[in-house]
């Protein structure tokens, strides 16, 4: 399965990725870069802010996505 995962790097997301990889699923990352991006170098990560800048998404598709920290909805749509 190709999921993208939003943050990915702290608090729950580095959990997410690592049961996902223990699955084989194929994992791409969705963050701005700045909090411990020195984790998971053999994955896709693609930088960006889901409040201001989504352009690098547009075009591309998962299977499922996970948001573990969406708390404005309009950034959750």
């Amino acid at each position: 399965m190709k999921l993208l995962i939003f943050g990915g790097t702290g608090f729950l997301g580095r959990y997410l990725v690592q049961a996902a990889l223990e699955r084989r699923h194929t994992v791409t990352l969705f963050n701005r870069g700045y909090t411990h991006p020195e984790l998971f170098p053999q994955l896709e990560q693609i930088h960006g802010d889901r409040g201001s800048d989504l352009q690098a998404l547009h075009g591309r598709t998962w299977d499922a996505v996970i948001d573990s920290n969406g708390q404005i909805p309009q950034h959750v749509r």
